[in-house]
């Protein structure tokens, strides 16, 4: 949507590219704006093969089969972490980089409770989503994680319900989404870092780390906002990130 330079965006682990569209809709006024459904969510095909190195792949194929120039490339938790493998891996095929709410360290395997409640999702027997939600209560009392999650769960023609995300593979492979980008590579290019404040995805000493990967990088927080930062304070990130895209 919209005109100007390319801007990509990749959407987290069990998100959407759907998860985007109001920032999406708020940037189409300047940039070329393009929400990527990753692999094995929304939209995309599902595959048997799941990780940083092959999402990375997917990005490239897609910049050089649209024939976008110098693109803005912009990723949440694992779409952040996928930027910065494509980033170190084609440092020429972007012009800036923005990583929203993640570090380029390992994490430890932390959403087995997100697993969980998506297991518990009798898919063949519902026949709504409030039924959905009433089995994943239990186990994530979150509304706003409920429905979060609730946007992955599609209503066929026959009224029946299948979970968009290939989850026996994202399932299969959950550790890898924790998996370290190469610190041995260093990308020259103006980078954006934006944490939330009660986030602990980002840390005071993870700055060495990002600094050394890319030098050029400048890392921001922002108040009152926890992991979801387009969600929690929309209208801090968009500043930031506008600040950061004209200066």
């Amino acid at each position: 949507m919209g005109e100007g330079q390319p801007l990509i965006i990749l959407h987290g682990i069990f998100g959407t590219s759907d998860n985007w569209q109001t920032f999406a809709k708020q940037m189409a006024g300047q940039y070329q704006v393009f929400l990527l459904d990753q692999r094995n969510h929304g939209l995309s095909p599902h595959s048997d093969e799941f990780d940083y190195p092959v999402m990375a792949e997917d990005l490239r194929e897609f910049i050089e089969e649209h024939r976008l120039k110098d693109p803005i490339v912009l990723g949440h938790s694992m779409g952040g972490k996928v930027a910065m493998f494509f980033a170190t891996r084609y440092p020429d095929m972007l012009s800036k980089l923005i990583v929203v709410d993640i570090a380029p360290r390992a994490y430890p395997v932390h959403h087995q409770q997100i697993l969980k409640a998506l297991g518990a999702v009798n898919i063949q027997e519902i026949s709504s989503r409030k039924e959905a939600e009433e089995q994943m209560k239990p186990i994530i009392a979150d509304f706003g994680i409920r429905q979060f999650l609730l946007k992955n769960l599609k209503r066929e023609e026959d009224e029946s319900f299948r979970w968009k995300l290939n989850l026996p593979v994202i399932a299969d492979n959950i550790e890898r989404v924790g998996e370290a980008v190469d610190d041995s590579q260093q990308v020259a290019k103006p980078t954006l870092f934006v944490g939330g404040e009660k986030s602990d995805y980002i840390r005071d000493e993870d700055h060495t780390l990002i600094l050394s990967i890319f030098p050029q990088a400048r890392i921001v927080n922002i108040a009152e906002a926890g992991h979801w930062v387009h969600a929690e304070q929309p209208k801090l990130l968009l500043k930031e990130i506008k600040h950061f895209l004209e200066a």
